[in-house]
């Protein structure tokens, strides 16, 4: 366990600081991996100044169908201040009905094809924002669009009825 705690803190450090690493830290790192696969020598070669790391990984510029809301800030940021449609899928972890119906939404708005975009509000993590919405139950799931309520409802759909109600907010 130590093993791979120690393998992902140095996989995740930028490559400019595995540069500066002292020599001596090279060959502590590399020894402490006795129950690896590899060489001590290919280890160190590893952490040694000479190999150039990617500085940054390569990425697609996908839009995200869905993202939790972190703050009150990031729920005004990215759903009221949004030009796009936004349905909010208040919910729980405890909530048993609330897990079928999340990947239920997700992808009815996945096959809206970045046509409007979903938050998740865990209501005991933001309470603020269930009282400040109403939501009584879960899952509660409230459109809006321009920064008002434009539609809501509570409780479980079947995926045709998620997507006529995704299709009515987008204005299809």
């Amino acid at each position: 366990m130590a093993h791979r705690l120690l393998v992902r803190r140095i996989w995740t450090l930028p490559a400019k600081e595995i540069r500066c690493l002292p020599a001596s830290t090279a060959t502590i790192t590399s020894s402490s991996f006795s129950t690896s696969l590899q060489s001590a020598t290919t280890r160190v070669s590893f952490l040694s100044p000479s190999r150039t790391l990617p500085r940054v990984l390569p990425h697609t510029s996908r839009r995200e169908v869905s993202f939790n809301v972190q703050d009150h800030e990031d729920f005004t940021e990215r759903v009221i201040n949004s030009e796009l449609p936004v349905l909010i899928d208040f919910h729980a972890q405890w909530c048993g009905p609330c897990k079928i119906l999340g990947p239920r939404l997700e992808k009815a708005v996945a096959k809206q094809k970045g046509r409007v975009a979903m938050a998740k509000v865990d209501i005991d993590d933001h309470t603020d924002l269930a009282i400040e919405y109403g939501v009584s139950a879960v899952p509660t799931v409230i459109a809006m669009r321009g920064g008002d309520v434009v539609d809501h409802f509570v409780g479980i759909k079947d995926d045709d009825e998620l997507d006529s109600f995704v299709s009515k907010i987008i204005g299809q």
